[in-house]
């Protein structure tokens, strides 16, 4: 069974099921269950935030389940590649990937479809974490906008893209490379402010590319925006909304705002490669994933935004996105088409760097 799209899709696919997930694992060992399967799964997580990932998910998962979950950690690009590389079955059980990448791993066939009868929380996450161009559901999302310097641009001045075209600011202000995830977002916005169409890279670069004389530099990480904004080098930067929490919480005179037009958002999502062999406790480290008591213990340990409307947003994530955290749809938040995206993806890093970088 695939993803169903909405939540009364959801409710038929639950009303049909006659045997629950529930019931199944009941009848789980510590060692093993019914068809064999043995009680570790394999998680393959990002490096970045793993610790407090463990202790906030994965820990209290197996205290609740009797299920010890063995983590690896690579770069979406790396991780992706080794699935690739081994057709599907790395020995990997679950998968935490951003959604560009995951994109690329459904374009290959990479992973197979969560099935719904088996992950009760899937009816109580937000609509926009389910979508059938994923074979599984987000667990988080992070917003893009603009980080800057609170005494030197206003926050007026921050959310307008137009900010990069203001001479007054040359030589002050960054911006990501297309090849980031912020920079993608970024690029899009762009194109959805000045274009046609979100998609509209001819305007978009066109855009960028007149904004390059202010640029002080194209980054290639958040870190780097991070570390230019501290040290006063530049005033201003899009950004992802994490990489403003530990920054604001530490009294540093930054802040973060959306911006007025182009607001896009990335997803993390949780699925299961073709080849795994704990299929039934993947389904199982997915439901606990998608419950509002580890989202509400991510949101806190880890700083991910819940996608589980019933879980407790901390203070810390609230002091930078305000009340968007309740509902990034209803704040005009969008998640990009990764189709379009993943199919110009490399001729788009190559205009980038021809057409707006190297200005």
């Amino acid at each position: 069974m695939s993803l169903p799209r909405n939540r009364a899709a959801k409710l038929a696919a639950a009303a049909s099921v006659t045997v629950s997930a529930a019931l199944v694992l009941s009848g789980c060992g510590a060692s093993g269950d019914a068809a064999g399967e043995s009680r570790t799964l394999v998680l393959s997580a990002f490096p970045f935030g793993v610790e407090p990932f463990e202790e906030a998910v994965v820990k209290p998962f197996e205290a609740k389940t009797g299920i010890n979950v063995e983590i690896e950690t690579g770069s979406n690009a790396d991780r992706l590649s080794s699935l690739d590389l081994a057709d599907g079955d790395a020995g990997i059980d679950v998968m935490l990937m951003s959604d560009f990448y995951a994109a690329m791993g459904e374009e290959k066939g990479l992973f197979q479809a969560v099935d719904a009868d088996k992950v009760p929380n899937l009816e109580n996450i937000a609509d926009f974490a389910v979508s059938d161009d994923f074979s599984g559901p987000s667990y988080s999302y992070q917003l893009n906008g603009v980080m800057y310097r609170t005494a030197d641009v206003s926050a007026e001045k921050a959310a307008s893209w137009d900010l990069y075209g203001d001479k007054s600011y040359a030589g002050r202000l960054a911006f990501p490379d297309i090849s980031t995830t912020g920079g993608q977002l970024s690029v899009t916005a762009a194109a959805s402010s000045y274009g046609s169409d979100p998609y509209d890279i001819d305007a978009a670069l066109e855009t960028i590319g007149g904004w390059a004389p202010n640029i002080l530099k194209f980054v290639s990480s958040s870190t780097e925006i991070t570390n230019l904004l501290v040290q006063g080098e530049i005033v201003a930067s899009p950004t992802l909304n994490g990489f403003a929490t530990d920054l604001m919480a530490s009294g540093e005179p930054v802040a973060w705002t959306a911006t007025d037009t182009g607001r896009y958002m990335a997803t993390n999502r949780v699925l299961i490669p073709s080849g795994a062999k704990n299929v039934d406790a993947a389904h199982e480290f997915i439901d606990y994933l998608l419950s509002a008591e580890a989202q509400t213990a991510s949101a806190e340990l880890v700083g991910d935004l819940p996608v589980n409307p019933d879980a407790t947003v901390p203070d810390s994530l609230t002091a930078v996105v305000g009340d968007i955290a309740e509902d990034p749809i209803a704040a005009g938040f969008s998640t990009l088409d990764f189709a379009t995206i993943v199919a110009n993806y490399d001729s788009w890093v190559d205009r980038f760097a021809r057409e707006a970088s190297s200005k």
